[in-house]
């Protein structure tokens, strides 16, 4: 059983990227982070449609959360004043305003400061397909 929660995340997104490594400079969660592509999503109980789809946080009990609950449970993890915001994007109004925003930025996230058009989540059906 793994020690420390991992966080899964798109590693073709220089946005997603750029987050990510800004939060492990500046918030420095406990936990590891490691891109979609090179992580054995089987392992981790989650599809590659659930990864393409948004940032997961993978427990070492094996549950996931997923997209803002994501986030705040990596604002949990962090030191010092982090883990009351991350308490705070837990509770209702919060809790669906963040998840609003990040629907918002990821639908948006090619077009956010350094993302690319790697960063454009897959359009149509057939594009999701596993290879």
């Amino acid at each position: 059983m793994r020690q420390q929660p991992v966080l899964v995340y798109d590693g073709d997104c220089a946005f997603c990227t750029s987050s990510v490594r800004f939060a492990e400079r500046r918030l420095r969660p406990r936990c590891a982070a490691t891109p979609w592509q090179f992580t054995d999503l089987t392992e981790l109980g989650i599809s590659r449609r659930r990864a393409e789809h948004e940032v997961l946080w993978v427990t070492p009990t094996g549950a996931v959360h997923g997209g803002a609950q994501a986030v705040a449970k990596l604002l949990l993890s962090a030191p010092r004043g982090w883990p009351v915001v991350g308490a705070l994007l837990t509770l209702p109004p919060l809790r669906w305003a963040a998840h609003g925003v990040y629907r918002l930025i990821a639908r948006n996230r090619h077009r956010m400061p350094g993302g690319t058009a790697a960063c454009a989540l897959p359009s149509s059906p057939a594009a999701r397909k596993q290879p």
